[in-house]
């Protein structure tokens, strides 16, 4: 996988720009000392390990090309529970993902058509559509992911980790619908094999209980 030699951005490079020169400025406003220069040596060679330690921390790794696996297109047959006890609704729709930045992250792009409640109480349908950005932060050790849709005008930030044996990723976040009113939910994405998927999404409620509100079921197209 190809990877860029610096990840640095343009303020990230000026902050150590201007650190670097700072230091022997300040190192000619008294008189050199043995002392002075073994405190200089010190700062420079804790900047090069930082600069060492930020260009490892950006390449890509194993748990991006997990998440690279899932790159293609998909069609997909989404269940929601929209009620406790009550049956769910069925909608299909298409999923498109591509790694963007090197592999560094993943874009999918999803459409589809489903049944949601209007104002006067029934079901209307709707053209969905949705956006996720995931991708592995090296720094915090866990999966990220960001999502928005046209059902609502909030980014919801998911983060998560990753189970080998179970070929899981858990995610949790939280989500505020409603102002004041939040939800904590539970995301799991099982890994089945190279051409299936699912996605499957818990929320807590009231009582502290789970419940399932949504699964759906992706097969690569061919």
């Amino acid at each position: 996988m190809k990877t860029f030699n610096s990840p640095l951005t343009a303020p990230t490079l000026a902050l150590l720009t201007s650190a670097a020169l700072a230091i022997p400025a300040l190192a000619q406003d008294k008189p050199a000392s043995a002392e002075s220069k073994t405190t200089t040596a010190k700062v420079e060679l804790s900047e090069a390990e930082m600069m060492a330690k930020m260009l490892e921390l950006a390449k890509p790794n194993e748990n991006h090309q997990l998440l690279a696996g899932l790159v293609g297109n998909w069609s997909f047959v989404t269940k929601m529970w929209m009620a406790p006890g009550a049956p769910p609704s069925e909608s299909q729709g298409t999923a498109v993902r591509k790694p963007l930045m090197d592999g560094r992250y993943f874009l999918a792009e999803f459409s589809g058509k489903m049944e949601m409640p209007g104002a006067d109480g029934k079901m209307h349908p709707v053209e969905f559509k949705g956006m996720s950005v995931d991708g592995y932060d090296n720094v915090k050790k866990k999966f990220v992911s960001s999502w928005i849709d046209n059902m609502g005008t909030s980014i919801v930030l998911s983060e998560g980790t990753y189970d080998p044996a179970t070929k899981t990723i858990t995610y949790t976040a939280d989500m505020e619908i409603v102002p004041g009113m939040k939800t904590k939910v539970r995301e799991v994405v099982k890994i089945v094999d190279h051409d299936h998927h699912t996605f499957e999404e818990f929320e807590t409620r009231g009582d502290g209980q789970e419940a399932k509100m949504l699964e759906i079921n992706y097969v690569r197209q061919k």
